[in-house]
């Protein structure tokens, strides 16, 4: 039997992960995960949904980069329930439209990020964040608006944001040329 439960957990291991590669959006679908439309995962991985997937909702024109967690509850919960049984921390995860979620961010419990956000690599995300806002940080905190964000980002753009692929590799290996 413990060859079985083996054999069954490793196939559905990498069942999942074959998923997650090939259509990251239906798999997160699959799970309860709300989304709007044209949202982008850039990796995906199973797990990253905490076990209550289906209190996700990620508005339209999302992206999600790689290494990212949704914790829809508190863990810290499960040591205290001698003296609390029915002890349960569990809240909803809401991206507005128009978010950015940087490499390798965990956004936790009751956490509601408002439209048009970028929320900054390796950030600690709790709370509820106005649209507008770019937030970075551990914990996670507001460091300034989308449109600030915009009129730095433009003075120092490379100006190549509309190349793909090898059009923008090669535009790139030019104007880097020291570094090859």
């Amino acid at each position: 039997m413990l060859v079985f439960e083996f054999i069954q957990k490793t196939f559905f291991f990498v069942f999942n992960r074959i998923r997650c590669a090939i259509s990251p959006n239906s798999y997160a679908k699959s799970l309860g995960v709300k989304l709007g439309k044209n949202v982008k995962f850039y990796s995906m991985k199973p797990g990253m949904f905490s076990t209550e997937p289906w209190l996700i909702k990620i508005g339209n024109n999302c992206h999600i980069t790689d290494n990212c967690i949704f914790t829809t509850h508190d863990g810290g919960t499960l040591i205290l329930r001698k003296q609390i049984p029915d002890l349960e921390i569990t809240a909803p995860i809401i991206l507005g439209n128009e978010v950015y979620v940087g490499v390798n961010t965990t956004i936790l419990f009751g956490t509601k990020i408002g439209n048009r956000c970028i929320i900054g690599a390796c950030s600690l995300v709790k709370g509820e964040f106005p649209d507008n806002s770019v937030i970075a940080g551990v914990p996670a905190k507001v460091i300034g608006t989308v449109d600030e964000y915009l009129k730095k980002a433009e003075l120092k753009s490379l100006h190549l944001g509309h190349l793909k692929g090898n059009e923008k590799a090669k535009a790139l290996k030019k104007y880097y040329k020291d570094f090859r």
